[in-house]
């Protein structure tokens, strides 16, 4: 049996770690008790309000964190200071760009964030004798990969249209990732101010302003207090999106 698989209320996992969304859906789940042990011997949390910087571009790294709650906005910033968003992590997401001396890219909390970290070194060091952690976060590179790669496909091919749908089914979907798309429906509050989204999406304000009302006009959404979003059907976002089934 793989020992990091083990009820969670195993008297040889340390208290904080039981009830960690990480330890059981992001990297921490591929850790045996032992290693949570040693791991929460160097482990703080850290707490950030919406609009703080995480990381800097070309900041020294020296600890990695899993996301426990919030949504966290990646950014690259050009030489004439124009920024563009390239990314956005949510929890249980490692954060860190493991075996790399310094960060490529800016983290800030696009909402009220609360992280997990632990020293660079540590984390290296269980890495490299951990094949389970390796795979782990293999696994969650090539996720963001295929979400890479599907984003240049929203940017560069989709209408204005799709390309909003998609970013609300994307925030969906990673804010709760067990929902039944076919059945379910969802509420959630919109991480990104409508500029954030105009520059993560490549359009302007008054365009993501003038979709977002056409898609709650065709009862797709429905937007209360200018920031949470309701999905009553899942199904007809994800088409509203052209998303292949």
């Amino acid at each position: 049996m793989n020992t990091a698989r083990k009820d969670i209320h195993n008297s040889d996992i340390p208290a904080i770690c039981r009830a960690c969304e990480a330890r059981h859906k992001g990297i921490c789940g591929a850790l045996t008790p032992e290693q949570l042990t040693k791991l929460n011997k160097y482990t703080k949390q850290y707490s950030y309000q919406s609009g703080n910087e995480l990381l800097s571009a070309g900041e020294d790294v020296h600890r990695y964190s899993n996301i426990l709650r919030g949504v966290v906005k990646l950014s690259k910033l050009l030489a004439d200071g124009r920024q563009q968003i390239v990314g956005l992590q949510f929890a249980p997401d490692f954060m860190g760009r493991p075996f790399r001396d310094q960060s490529n890219v800016i983290a800030d909390a696009a909402t009220d964030v609360r992280v997990c970290s632990f020293p660079r070194s540590v984390m290296e060091d269980m890495i490299r004798e951990s094949p389970d952690l390796e795979h782990k976060l293999h696994e969650q590179a090539l996720d963001e990969l295929d979400e890479a790669r599907d984003w240049m496909l929203t940017l560069g091919r989709k209408s204005a249209s799709e390309k909003v749908a998609s970013f609300l089914f994307l925030i969906a979907s990673h804010i709760d990732p067990e929902i039944d798309v076919h059945e379910g429906s969802i509420e959630f509050e919109l991480p990104l101010k409508r500029s954030d989204i105009a520059d993560f999406l490549g359009l302007t304000i008054e365009t993501v302003s003038r979709q977002i009302t056409k898609l709650r006009k065709a009862g797709v959404i429905q937007v209360e207090n200018n920031r949470t979003v309701v999905v009553p059907d899942l199904e007809r976002l994800r088409s509203a999106c052209e998303i292949e089934s």
